[in-house]
């Protein structure tokens, strides 16, 4: 792991960066009467793409936005535009990553099928979303935020829409917790703007299409797993080496399963809502790799987990396999639509750190490089804490990039405890475990999602 290239300057990604905030900023009062500041904003946004095949039309929307005179397609090629900044930017900080880590990135994957998009129905978000650009974050009210409901009930209904469909659902419910805008004491600018460029780009004809699949039959090794809880929806992704069966390089992929949850299931709950829907969980519990048979695989690397094409295999220790495999493992990049530094989480092995902590942050030093640890990121529901990384020796993670610099996302740490080598993982209750402190927050777990099963039944048989 080459540290100091994380830590050096990437050029240009400032002047990108800074355009898309003058943007983000824009969009807190609102495009209905741009101010200067907006204006100003605007035509920074249109001088970021100048030289680009979008120039033209930038200038265009941005006059017009100006102006108070955009209509949809105004609004859409803004949002194009700052999605292209940050898929540039995505770029510049992806190669970066792998300059550091020396990995190979395959070459971009082509667009999905884009066919059968109801238009009718992208309109009527695409109309939602612009009247949310028109009042700004400052003007969101619960007559105007309420407007989502009837467009994503219709959504829903629709396979290749519920994407756009769980998008603007979550969005709309974050507006709707904090109305009235005038009211905000803060606003998230960027995360706000992130959705709704992102909506945007969503309700164009093709981009709600499925992506281009193929096959996968190996062998699986996990490295790590991901958890991802929200109020309500919990989302395990794990993050292997697959060796192909006919001898071509070790590629990295994912494979993910989500669960709708309430929001009194926490914890090792989680787990429980998950398990049935994929046995990857259980193979991650035991230490177990996985052979895959014609698995159904997204072209950047996504698999559609299917437990008939799956079946436990040898055991694997994922840092023997991150020792052995990573130096070597090729990867697909991100979809175009989908590239954004959010987006970033590159499988890396750090070793030979020493830890520095300061004022409740962690960090590993590499070679006198400072690599700041995310340690909130730890699920509470896996043995792997806090304490356990600042106290390891080795660490399986994720590099992520976040705030101006990139981060370290622990998965996995060898540490020491009572004088014994051990592995801590974050999944390792994914499948179940007998370890003391689990084992309570299983039965905990167990009880509250027994209780809510039951209710449950009672309200159906009702």
């Amino acid at each position: 792991m080459r540290a100091d290239l994380l830590t050096e300057p990437v050029p240009g990604l400032d002047d990108v960066l800074a355009a898309v905030d003058a943007f983000d900023r824009a969009l807190v009062p609102g495009l209905l009467r741009p101010q200067p500041a907006a204006a100003a904003a605007l035509a920074e946004l249109a001088s970021a793409v100048s030289g680009t095949p979008l120039a033209g039309r930038v200038a265009e929307a941005a006059e017009k936005t100006a102006a108070g005179a955009a209509g949809e397609d105004h609004f859409a090629v803004l949002a194009a535009a700052r999605t292209a900044l940050l898929g540039a930017a995505h770029d510049a900080l992806a190669d970066r990553a792998d300059e550091a880590a020396g990995r190979t990135r395959l070459a971009t994957a082509g667009p999905g099928n884009g066919a059968g998009a109801a238009p009718n129905l992208l309109a009527a978000a695409r109309s939602w979303l612009c009247d949310l650009a028109r009042a700004g974050w400052e003007g969101i009210d619960h007559d105007l935020v309420s407007g989502a409901a009837p467009v994503v009930s219709a959504l829903l209904p629709e396979p290749a829409l519920r994407r756009l469909a769980a998008l603007l659902d979550g969005f709309a419910a974050e507006l709707a917790a904090s109305c009235p805008g005038t009211a905000l004491d803060r606003v998230p600018v960027r995360r706000w703007a992130d959705l709704w460029a992102r909506g945007m780009i969503l309700t164009q004809p093709g981009a709600t299409g499925a992506p281009a699949t193929g096959t996968a039959t190996g062998r699986l090794l996990p490295l790590g797993v991901d958890l991802h809880e929200h109020a309500t929806a919990v989302q395990a992704q794990v993050h292997a080496v697959f060796e192909p069966s006919d001898g071509t390089p070790p590629r990295l992929v994912r494979a993910s399963v989500s669960a709708p949850k309430p929001d009194t299931v926490v914890g090792a709950g989680g787990w429980q809502l998950l398990r049935p829907h994929m046995a990857l969980l259980a193979a991650v519990g035991e230490g177990l790799s996985m052979d895959l048979a014609d698995m159904p695989v997204t072209a950047e690397g996504d698999l559609i987990w299917d437990d008939d094409h799956a079946r436990p295999g040898a055991p694997a220790d994922p840092f023997a396999t991150a020792r052995v495999a990573l130096a070597d493992v090729v990867y697909a990049p991100a979809a175009p639509l989908d590239r954004h530094p959010a987006r970033i989480a590159a499988p890396v092995l750090v070793t030979g750190y020493t830890v520095e902590q300061r004022d409740g942050a962690t960090a590993f030093l590499l070679a006198g490089h400072r690599l700041p640890v995310d340690t909130d990121r730890i699920p509470a529901a896996s043995p792997l804490t806090p304490a356990s990384v600042a106290a390891s020796g080795a660490c399986i993670g994720l590099l992520r990039w976040d705030a101006g610099a990139f981060h370290l996302q622990p998965l996995a740490v060898e540490t020491t405890v009572k004088k014994k080598a051990v592995a801590l993982h974050a999944g390792a209750w994914a499948g179940g475990t007998t370890d003391k402190a689990g084992a309570k927050a299983e039965k905990a777990a167990t009880d509250a999602v027994a209780v809510l099963r039951e209710r449950a039944g009672k309200l159906l048989r009702r």
